[in-house]
């Protein structure tokens, strides 16, 4: 559990840097902050996902509250706008997450606690109170704050006037931009109070649209926009001295049952579902329940296949490649949820194509993966062994040689033979990709004709997984009994090419690219290291540990370049083209960690004091989890000062890195000693 005070959010900005996140299994998610703005356009109580895990739109923004007691009104709403500043903050006693993200008010004798839940596997968002009045008759006005677009995007004041229906304690809105999904709205205490009775002149504000959202992060990012939500209804509670009332409110794209339905019990399931996910790791120290809790928000639906897919990071990204493998031990594999980790194995391999796996899968269910990406077919040869290494029964054995060990074989001839964006092997039997334009790698941005970090040729980590893919299906071979002869002489080959091309003597490390040669230094390397197949001598292999120790290392995650090297990036802030310049150029990123921390521990043999300084080293990720999206791991941070969370509020392989290090390198020798 989570708890915050006023020393925690004492001004909007402050509280605004701390935000919790819920989903519902689809690709669906709530966000907001300790405080109770929406700091994002991806900020709301339900952003809903109309074809799973894609096509994600903000339904629910939020519920804002006011109390009237005699003639004074206080506001419990805390947003900045261009006309005001709400400062409900000031009535916040305390914030508490505890799976399910709780609000304390207080104001003088009233108190009231707000908790929100989504209700897995639907596009639906309780919203539940518990009120105790004070001593004098009060009247309290929920407002909720509808919207009906892309979760990317804003709307202007004219887009947000939906047609509205009620019947009962049911009102129903119709959008004409998505008139096949109406939004419900149930309440099960107070009555509806149409905002269009509000007297207003010139000087008034308009009641049926909260407008000019400014959202605080989006800002900061570069994005001057501004945004509006439809509020055509109040649901007014009265309260009578002393009493206390227990009531809930749902938001929901499905119908919603008014007889049956029950706000309380969509967070009682929610949060008993990830208690029972937190039991499932070997381990059940605190570290690894809040992992296990933290894996959830990414495994999700993917209905184009029916089975499990994994989103590479809240609240923007979609399913990855890469990602996607490089996430699935920590994600499926550390939490024992290892039918999840066959159906992303499974689901993957439906998309094969000329020995590629998706890059990317788009934000539209209307379009089609994009391929660009020499890496996630190679990582996902590291997957299926880490699968059977912690899952292999019979059973799994026999669902890898039937449905992914023939896309295995694809893989492997696609790069020997030659496959889309120049990729494949060259006489001296590495792998080489890209050309022009393209870029493959995970350091990826390109802003029009600019490719800011270009490595075409023979990257260190492709040539690092691929002598372990060529491993792996070497061993798989010998397990089903075919030849394994090819596999292995190819991989001597390729293990003697390697350390003949890519050791830098000079600067005791290994080159980032050859052919051609690119001696910077960066955090690819350290995979050469940290994988389960690897060909270097220990004595280099320390080195390398050693050189990304001096100029990588932060206590965040390694910088994608280091600092004395040419076109480092102090930090990743401002407008869009000034942050891609800095991407992946001297910018940390948290899921290398996971492969030092590994590499650490295996060239100091696993030793006492190395587990204690990599147990160190995790319990300092650890104090990252109490800030920016609580209980998760961030995606990137600042290069020369890494402290404030930056890009995804939390990512999908900086979780699994972490978690997995940790249960591998950690657990496992702490009980030894």
């Amino acid at each position: 559990m989570y708890r915050y005070g006023k020393s925690d959010f004492r001004t909007i900005e402050e509280g605004s840097e701390k935000e919790w996140s819920l989903v519902n299994g689809l690709g669906g998610f709530a966000n907001g902050t300790i405080i109770g703005n929406t700091s994002r356009m991806q900020s709301g109580y339900l952003i809903a996902s109309f074809a799973p895990p894609v096509d994600r739109y903000l339904i629910l923004s939020k519920i804002q509250e006011r109390l009237t007691i005699d003639e004074n009104t206080v506001d419990f709403a805390c947003q900045l706008t261009l006309r005001e500043a709400k400062e409900g903050h000031r009535y916040l006693q305390y914030f508490q997450y505890d799976i399910l993200p709780e609000f304390h008010y207080q104001y003088g004798g009233f108190r009231m606690t707000k908790m929100i839940a989504m209700e897995y596997g639907h596009n639906t968002t309780a919203i539940c109170y518990e009120i105790e009045n004070g001593s004098k008759e009060s009247l309290l006005s929920l407002t909720p704050l509808f919207s009906c677009r892309d979760m990317g995007t804003v709307c202007t004041s004219d887009q947000q006037h939906p047609d509205t229906s009620l019947s009962g304690q049911l009102l129903t809105l119709q959008y004409d931009r998505l008139s096949d999904h109406p939004i419900f709205f149930y309440t099960s205490e107070g009555t509806y109070y149409d905002r269009k009775q509000i007297p207003t002149s010139m000087a008034t504000p308009n009641y049926l649209v909260e407008e000019n959202q400014y959202y605080l992060i989006d800002n900061r990012t570069g994005f001057g926009g501004l945004d509006n939500h439809a509020t055509p209804y109040d649901v007014r509670i009265s309260l009578k001295p002393y009493e206390k009332k227990r009531f809930f409110c749902i938001c929901s794209t499905e119908p919603i049952d008014t007889q049956t339905c029950d706000g309380f019990q969509i967070a009682s399931d929610y949060r008993q579902r990830v208690y029972q996910l937190m039991d499932m790791p070997d381990s059940k120290d605190p570290l690894s329940r809040k992992l296990a809790w933290a894996s959830d928000q990414f495994i999700t639906r993917r209905e184009s296949t029916g089975l499990k897919t994994i989103l590479a990071g809240l609240p923007w990204f979609t399913d990855w490649g890469r990602d996607t493998m490089i996430a699935m031990t920590g994600l499926t594999l550390c939490t024992r949820r290892y039918e999840d980790c066959r159906e992303i194995l499974a689901s993957f391999a439906r998309y094969e194509k000329n020995g590629l796996l998706p890059n990317v899968f788009p934000n539209s269910a209307k379009e089609e993966p994009m391929y660009n990406t020499i890496d996630a077919s190679l990582w996902y040869f590291y997957a299926v062994e880490r699968f059977l290494h912690y899952a292999g029964t019979d059973e799994h054995y026999q669902f890898i040689e039937k449905e992914i060990y023939p896309v295995l074989e694809k893989i492997i001839a696609a790069y020997k033979n030659g496959t889309d964006f120049s990729i494949g092997m060259d006489s001296d039997g590495l792998i080489h990709g890209g050309s022009d334009k393209d870029q493959i790698t995970w350091m990826d941005v390109r802003v029009g004709d600019w490719v800011v970090t270009p490595r075409h040729g023979k990257p260190v980590e492709i040539n690092a997984l691929w002598y372990n893919a060529l491993m792996v299906m070497a061993s798989l071979s010998e397990h089903f009994k075919k030849d394994s002869t090819p596999y292995k002489d190819l991989a001597l080959k390729v293990k003697e090419s390697f350390a003949a091309r890519y050791w830098n003597e000079e600067k005791q490390c290994l080159y980032d690219v050859v052919d051609p040669c690119e001696d910077a230094i960066r955090p690819n390397q350290i995979w050469a290291v940290s994988l389960p197949y690897t060909m270097l001598s220990r004595k280099q292999e320390l080195a390398i540990v050693q050189t990304v120790t001096e100029t990588l290392y932060t206590a965040y995650g390694l910088r994608s370049l280091a600092p004395e090297e040419p076109g480092f990036q102090k930090e990743y802030i401002g407008a869009l083209i000034k942050r891609d310049g800095a991407y992946h150029m001297g910018t940390v990123w948290a899921f290398p960690l996971g492969g030092y921390i590994s590499a650490y521990c295996k060239v100091h043999d696993h030793s006492p004091e190395a587990i204690q300084h990599a147990l160190e080293m995790i319990h300092v990720m650890e104090d990252h989890m109490k800030d920016g999206c609580i209980n998760g791991i961030a995606e990137i941070f600042d290069g020369e000062f890494p402290c404030t969370s930056r890009g995804c509020y939390t990512q999908a392989w900086s979780v699994g890195e972490i978690f997995r290090a940790y249960t591998e390198d950690v657990v496992p020798y702490i009980r030894c000693q």
